[in-house]
């Protein structure tokens, strides 16, 4: 299969010790191209060598919701510096978490509003992170206007599904598609239109229902096209390049033929 893993945390520390395996894994496994989003500003410095690696590998720098107290001001500046470089593919992870009031919320909106304008001023798509405020997400985007953007790891309604269809927003999914309980999740993934469906690993985290418990890694992104491709009674192949098709276009990557050279 042709396949982009369109959100893959290939820089955290759990892959210190084996990360060229990794990479040579999901290449076998169909992976050869990924993006890999930042969290925090201390946190760029290992994207870029991450995405450094091999071909195929994109960086994204940006700010996360959940690490509100570890950004500050200065990191916009830093962040405006670093997308004018030209390396990154989007904005993010960005966005909203309202699932611990341990994580300020005015804060959380003030950098969320800051990258979407930073994005917009750079041309690039946001990555967006919702857990618990997919609402509040799609109004911020209703009246910032016309971006483009992806919200990962989706856990809203499908109602919400739509109005994000209606802003041109895609959806990806990952791991938690493959859990039994999912039901409504796999409803969702059964009923979203060709164009809007990306497909993730957040790897290391949220490993598919083979895998509870462990490390997870982009190489399981060939399960988790298989999963989806019954869902949407298709083969794991033309769900692969349907879904990498609607990433190389978003993030603006190269053919695969391409990012081979």
């Amino acid at each position: 299969m042709d396949l982009v893993d369109s959100h893959c945390h290939l820089d955290d520390p759990r892959f210190d010790a084996d990360r060229q395996c990794v990479i040579a894994a999901a290449a076998a496994a169909g992976v050869r191209q990924m993006v890999i989003p930042a969290t925090t500003a201390a946190r760029w410095p290992a994207v870029r060598a991450a995405s450094a690696m091999a071909k195929g590998l994109y960086p994204v720098f940006g700010l996360h919701p959940m690490f509100v107290d570890d950004h500050r001001p200065t990191d916009l500046r830093a962040l405006e510096q670093a997308l004018a470089a030209g390396e990154a593919v989007a904005v993010g992870e960005c966005g909203l978490d309202f699932s611990s009031p341990a994580w300020d919320a005015t804060q959380q909106r003030y950098y969320f509003q800051a990258q979407i304008s930073l994005a917009r001023q750079a041309r690039l798509p946001l990555i967006i992170h919702a857990r618990k405020a997919v609402e509040e997400v799609i109004l911020t985007l209703k009246r910032a206007g016309d971006v483009a953007a992806v919200v990962h790891s989706y856990s809203g309604s499908i109602e919400q599904a739509r109005q994000l269809a209606g802003l041109g927003v895609h959806i990806s999914v990952g791991g938690p598609m493959t859990h039994p309980r999912a039901q409504r999740l796999q409803r969702l993934v059964a009923a979203l239109p060709d164009w809007q469906l990306l497909l993730e690993t957040d790897a290391p985290d949220q490993p598919d229902a083979c895998c509870q418990g462990q490390r997870n890694a982009p190489a399981r992104l060939a399960a988790i096209a298989e999963c989806a491709a019954r869902l949407r009674q298709t083969t794991p192949t033309a769900l692969a390049s349907l879904t990498s098709a609607n990433a190389r276009r978003l993030f603006n990557l190269p053919a695969l033929e391409q990012a081979a050279v």
